[in-house]
């Protein structure tokens, strides 16, 4: 089944058709475009003209190339201009009656030897060979949007696929220049199968009124490098098409995590469907626009808030990498920092450790040594948490362990002043229970930095039931002065970041237990489909397998969702003492040095 594939069809002119067909004739290939609406067509090729005009202008293909590439286009209404294609690429509506009719009248059409291929992401790809006459010659071809800028394909094989099929369109892929992924049959396959669980999430959290639709997209972007927050993204993908992609995983897993959160039910029956409709989760300029407009869930402006605790010094406990990053923070923007470890030699290690932060700083040029020398100045390393006497704010930075985090606090209870704000580190605790052993728990409060501190930008800051609201605004005020983008949660497990990125880490991992796809193509997927900087397996084995371990089993406790349980495989690593990157082996293995 060596088909060259030089005249395909896309059928349907819409956004991802008029971006399939360019992608296709910009590499040679005669493509047939075909949509029943003329309007439509003439749209695609005015879409073409536009951007390889932009392409002479930047010079990156020549005036003859251009009208090359424009006579490799043309546009048909009727199926029947399908008939000379070796490959038809259907991308009409997400629904099964109209991919049905479309496959029934293509099977009418073109020659026995033609591979039909769909670009559905949400709906099987078996069920629609089945009712094709060629069923070993229809496959899923799924482009990411914008197709030509995507690197990703993902090549869906049904069981009734025949190989040599899917060679030729993997061929095929190569010479377009994508990274094809080969994937099985399930709704969302790779990238839409991990990204739209993670999406239902968000809109979860949100509609719980957890956190607010500007608080999720910042502590996602900030906190884990996404290029976009999950509910602008949502906006993006259109709200009533995520509906459905969800509804068809839900119906394929029967996983919770895939049902649809009723919030977007209740967007898409109101027609606010995101920014083709200028009204998702957020209010834009018009429909189609991007720009973000103020509308009534828009944060006011904080005129007239409660005013924060002054703040002049700070005491950190702790002599790891974290403590030592939180002291540095504070540090450069001015604070007096006491840095308080177990013994006089741990605190000055921990300092020793800034120092050496600070000297690499200076070296690319990013702080001059007067800095350097100033800030080092204002850290003073103790060995008792009795130098926290005269401390503002002191913050923990220790093991996540609750009995020791509960027994520090019982000690900063006596020996801070009246008045100081006590607040904890803590990624997965509760910051209620550490609250509840002080005398003082209304000046309890989280304050979850990210590793690297110095580096990252994002503080989850938690308040309890018991917080006051003085002390939650003497947090915000301090992470402002620091540099740091404060994002504001309620005190459950996972808070905004972790409860988002872990159960999606850990579906990950089932996708592998369950052999649908590699380690490789997963990790690609993600990098390439979904913008993340680190595939999920890459990002596994940085963070370490036991402590994704410990997160998920605090979710799991928490939440008491099935779907959240820990993914047996990362449990049998942890067991085998394959850590990731510390240990050598996580689910990769690394050089050791």
């Amino acid at each position: 089944m060596d088909t060259p594939l030089t005249t395909i069809a896309v059928v349907g002119l819409g956004t991802m058709g008029t971006g399939i067909a360019e992608v296709l004739a910009r590499a040679g290939r005669e493509v047939i475009g075909i949509d029943v609406s003329e309007a439509a067509a003439r749209q695609a090729v005015a879409s073409l003209e536009a951007s390889t005009t932009r392409s002479v202008r930047r010079e990156r293909i020549t005036e003859q190339e251009r009208s090359d590439i424009l006579a490799r286009f043309r546009t048909f209404s009727d199926l029947r201009a399908a008939a000379e294609a070796e490959l038809v690429i259907e991308v009409v509506p997400e629904t099964y009656e109209i991919k049905q009719q479309v496959f029934r009248e293509l099977d009418a059409v073109v020659s026995p030897t033609a591979i039909l291929a769909t670009g559905t992401n949400a709906l099987s790809v078996t069920r629609l060979a089945a009712e094709s006459q060629r069923p070993e010659r229809v496959l899923g071809l799924h482009f990411f949007n914008p197709a030509p800028a995507m690197k990703l394909v993902e090549v869906v094989s049904s069981v009734l696929t025949a190989p040599p099929a899917v060679e030729t369109v993997t061929r095929l892929a190569h010479e377009l220049g994508k990274e094809p992924v080969a994937v099985g049959d399930r709704p969302g396959f790779v990238a839409d199968g991990l990204l739209f669980g993670y999406l239902n999430q968000a809109a979860a959290m949100y509609e719980a009124n957890y956190a607010s639709r500007e608080d999720i997209d910042a502590a996602m972007k900030l906190g884990c490098g996404l290029p976009m927050g999950p509910l602008a993204l949502l906006d993006l993908i259109g709200i009533d098409t995520a509906r459905t992609v969800l509804e068809a995983m839900y119906t394929a897993s029967h996983d919770r995590l895939h049902a649809p959160a009723p919030v977007l039910g209740q967007l898409s029956e109101a027609g606010l469907t995101g920014r083709k409709a200028g009204r998702g989760f957020y209010t834009y300029d018009a429909p189609g626009g991007q720009t973000v407009v103020p509308d009534a869930l828009t944060p006011a402006e904080s005129a007239g808030a409660v005013t924060g605790r002054t703040v002049s010094s700070v005491g950190v406990a702790g002599s790891g990498t974290m403590a030592s990053g939180i002291a540095e923070v504070f540090a450069k923007a001015g604070y007096a920092v006491v840095l308080a470890a177990r013994s006089q030699e741990k605190a000055d290690t921990a300092k020793a450790r800034i120092a050496k932060s600070l000297g690499r700083s200076v070296a690319k040029g990013r702080l001059t040594e007067e800095a350097r020398d100033e800030t080092l100045a204002l850290i003073t390393p103790a060995g008792s948490l009795d130098s926290f006497a005269d401390v503002d704010l002191a913050v923990e930075a220790v093991a996540e362990d609750l009995e020791i985090k509960r027994e520090l606090f019982q000690t900063l209870d006596k020996v801070c002043k009246p008045g100081a704000v006590l607040a904890t580190t803590t990624s997965s605790l509760p910051v209620v229970a550490v609250a509840r052993v002080t005398s003082r728990p209304e000046d309890v409060i989280g304050m979850h930095f990210f590793n690297p501190a110095p580096a990252m930008k994002l503080v989850e800051v938690v308040r309890t039931v018991l917080t006051s609201d003085e002390v939650h605004a003497t947090v915000r005020e301090v992470c402002v002065k620091v540099r740091k983008h404060p994002v504001d949660c309620g005190d459950r497990a996972g808070f905004i970041v972790n409860a988002l990125l872990f159960p999606y880490l850990n579906n990950a991992i089932k996708m592998v237990e369950e052999h649908y796809a590699t380690l490789d193509d997963i990790d690609a997927a993600m990098k390439l489909g979904g913008g993340y900087p680190m595939g999920p397996f890459e990002l596994l084995d940085v963070v370490g397998l036991d402590v994704s371990l410990a997160i998920e089993k605090v979710l799991h406790g928490e939440f008491r969702d099935p779907g959240l349980a820990p993914a047996p495989l990362l449990e049998h690593l942890v067991a085998a003492g394959c850590l990731g990157r510390k240990t050598g082996r996580g689910f990769r293995e690394y050089a050791r040095r």
